[in-house]
């Protein structure tokens, strides 16, 4: 006897229409998440990683032109004129090493709080030419790191924490807070702005001791990224609704994360996300961090700072656009979302958090 398998009742049919519409947010992040993770770190390689021989003789200039010649894009070797334009150099964040030849046990100077997948690569590379000359390698650190980050990838991990609790606050801000005027929720932004930054300085001074000093520009950096998110977040919301989630996660963790240098230095990642390095906000924090923290503000602190405030103006000019469509929606009398509207949007942005 054959049996028929169950049809489904008519009144389902847009029920489950409805949740496999909703169902495609989570697919695509995970898409998105695979895409950007995979291409951003799967295979990293160097491309013209910044390297010095140190020495101003014929022997330095030769090693640096072998190095250059067998090494290709991958490196980009110079020569400096002694020790001290190394470290300079170094500390200015412009070159990963430097290898001073000669003596007993050539020297590799190296900055790892400058990234130290950048640095174990170019240690590497100096390994193998000191074992070439039959000499071992003595590697010299010019920035320690505080016992609680000894790596230098602590910051990357404070970086996903601030960004996950200012993103998650758009849901609230746009969905829950949708009722309020968009001043009202401009002025909340700011105020859970203030408490993520406060959360992220505890949790990098006193909870973990990812930092031992410059504890308050630390926090001034977390406030100024936290806020640019939420108010870009909180505006986007006006214009996409429901994909608001997916447009910040793309955004601020997708691009974010990926081109930041919290893993890797643009010279270990193909051009796309090195481009990206050079003006995204999570970069802009992450590299401002260090520079104030481990390179005294010598390296490129203002322009970190700079692109700080770049993302908080653009969060800012999106809330006044937002603030007047919704005034010309309220005159149009546009007919608003059905009353379970919120809610599904507050659902699928908890699913986003």
């Amino acid at each position: 006897m054959e049996s028929e398998m169950p049809s489904l009742p008519a009144a389902s049919r847009p029920a489950l229409r409805h949740v496999l519409t909703h169902l495609v947010t989570p697919l695509l992040m995970c898409l998105g998440m695979g895409v950007a993770y995979l291409s951003a770190f799967h295979a990293p390689a160097p491309h013209r990683l910044p390297v010095a021989v140190v020495g101003q003789g014929p022997q330095a200039r030769e090693l640096a032109q072998t190095l250059q010649d067998k090494a290709g894009d991958r490196l980009d070797v110079t020569t400096v004129a002694d020790s001290d334009a190394a470290r300079t150099r170094l500390l200015d964040r412009e070159l990963v090493a430097a290898y001073v030849p000669g003596g007993e046990a050539p020297s590799l100077l190296v900055a790892t709080a400058n990234s130290e997948t950048s640095a174990s690569a170019a240690e590497k590379v100096f390994t193998a030419v000191a074992a070439h000359q039959g000499k071992p390698l003595a590697v010299q650190e010019l920035t320690p790191l505080p016992a609680g980050d000894p790596t230098g990838q602590g910051l990357f991990f404070l970086l996903v924490a601030l960004s996950i609790g200012s993103y998650g606050s758009v849901a609230v801000l746009g969905a829950a807070g949708a009722a309020l005027a968009m001043r009202a929720r401009a002025l909340l932004g700011l105020g859970v702005a203030l408490v993520v930054s406060l959360l992220g300085a505890a949790l990098a001074g006193p909870v973990f001791h990812l930092v031992d000093h410059g504890l308050f520009g630390l926090w001034a950096m977390s406030w100024l990224y936290s806020a640019g998110i939420i108010a870009i977040g909180t505006a986007l919301h006006t214009f996409l609704g429901r994909w608001t989630t997916l447009t910040m996660m793309v955004l601020f963790v997708m691009l974010n994360f990926t081109s930041s240098g919290g893993i890797f230095q643009p010279e270990l990642q193909n051009g796309f996300y090195g481009a990206l390095h050079s003006f995204w906000n999570g970069a802009g924090f992450l590299e401002g961090v260090r520079d104030h923290v481990h390179f005294g503000g010598r390296a490129g602190l203002g322009g970190h700072v700079v692109t700080l405030f770049g993302w908080l103006a653009a969060g800012a000019a999106l809330l006044v656009l937002a603030a007047r469509t919704e005034r010309a929606r309220a005159l149009a009398a546009a007919p608003g979302p059905d009353a379970g509207e919120p809610a599904e949007e507050e659902m699928e942005e908890a699913v986003g958090v």
